[in-house]
Formats: C-alpha cells, sequence, structure tokens
C-alpha cells in the first residue's frame, strides 16, 4: 500500500460508502470499517484496529469519525486522514441537509415512520455482532485483565448502573498501572 492516487481515492470512496450505506451511528460503521480495511484491503492488522477502536471510544467526538481518521492517517498520513473523514462526514452531511428541507413532509410519513422503525433491529443484530467479535477477539488473547476488565465492565455499566464514565475511568487506570508494572517488570507486550 502506497500513498498514491489509487490509495487516496481507495481510502475516500470506502469510507464515504461505508457511511453513505449505514444506519446506527459508529458502532455500526466501525465493524464495517474493520471488515473493509482489515479483512479485505488488508490495510491494517486486527490488533491496530482494536487498538484504534479503543483510541476512538477513549476521545472525544464520534467513534466513526475518530476511527476513520486512524485509519487514513495510517494508511496515507495526514492526507489520508483527511480523506477518510471527509468520506466519513459527507454522507451524513448530505442526508440531513436533504431531510432538513423536506422535514415537514418526513416528519408525519407513515412509511418513513415504519422504516425506521424496521432499521432498527437490523442496527441491534450489527451492534451485537460488533460486541461479539470484538469480545471474542480480545477472549483469544486469553489474558487475564483484559478479560476481567470486559467481563466487570458490562457488570457496571449494565447490572449495577454505574455511569459509564467512571467505568472509564477506572479502566483507564488499570491500564495505565498494568502499562507500569509491565514495563517495571520488562515485560512486552504483544
Amino acid at each position: 500500500m502506497g500513498t498514491d492516487k489509487k490509495t487516496f481515492l481507495k481510502l475516500f470512496t470506502s469510507t464515504f460508502f461505508i457511511s453513505a450505506f449505514t444506519f446506527g451511528g459508529g458502532f455500526v460503521i466501525v465493524p464495517l470499517l474493520k471488515r473493509k480495511f482489515v479483512e479485505d484491503l488488508k490495510w491494517i492488522d486486527e490488533k491496530e484496529m482494536m487498538d484504534f477502536i479503543a483510541i476512538a471510544q477513549s476521545s472525544p467526538g464520534a467513534v466513526a469519525i475518530n476511527t476513520s481518521i486512524l485509519i487514513g492517517y495510517k494508511t496515507a498520513g495526514a492526507i489520508g486522514a483527511a480523506l477518510a473523514i471527509s468520506g466519513t462526514v459527507l454522507p451524513p452531511f448530505i442526508v440531513i441537509s436533504v431531510i432538513s428541507l423536506f422535514y415537514l413532509g418526513f416528519r408525519d410519513n407513515a412509511v418513513i415512520s415504519a422504516m425506521l422503525k424496521g432499521m432498527q433491529a437490523g442496527i441491534a443484530a450489527v451492534i451485537a455482532d460488533a460486541v461479539y467479535g470484538m469480545g471474542a477477539g480480545v477472549a483469544k488473547e486469553r489474558k487475564v485483565l483484559p478479560i476481567a476488565i470486559m467481563t466487570v465492565s458490562f457488570l457496571a455499566a449494565y447490572v449495577f448502573k454505574i455511569n459509564v464514565v467512571y467505568i472509564i475511568l477506572v479502566c483507564g487506570i488499570a491500564g495505565a498501572v498494568s502499562s507500569f508494572y509491565r514495563k517495571k517488570s520488562g515485560v512486552r507486550h504483544k
């Protein structure tokens, strides 16, 4: 993979089409980005993609946009990041602009309302697939700390209804302590 015109075009068109034909936000787009850039194009590996997703989720802003920026920068530098963000942002911008022009007609349209309700089931399935795929990736590594963090985070958010901000802070501290310990003891992280 180089930083030639074909790479730039493929990066822009890939992010544009994924964003244009995906409903449901970042947690629906991210698995499709993974499929495209890890499995199909093989521009980045599975571990890098997991790292990108973690960084995107912990950074301010939309997960899909943050992930696209990281993928674009990794594959084609600053120009790649600009193209990836443009490809990700343009479709929703165009759709929202069109909808705003015809809002009154869309608001009360029973067909459009039914379509949107039907898409909710599909979105739920895609999110469940993404959670399963990311969870399986963590479980394959068979490392105790990531599996414990994943399990405790789920229980804290879903069962005990703890604010996600606190969960993220605790997980960040746990990761920092783990990294410090590995660095101090000379253990290399794969």
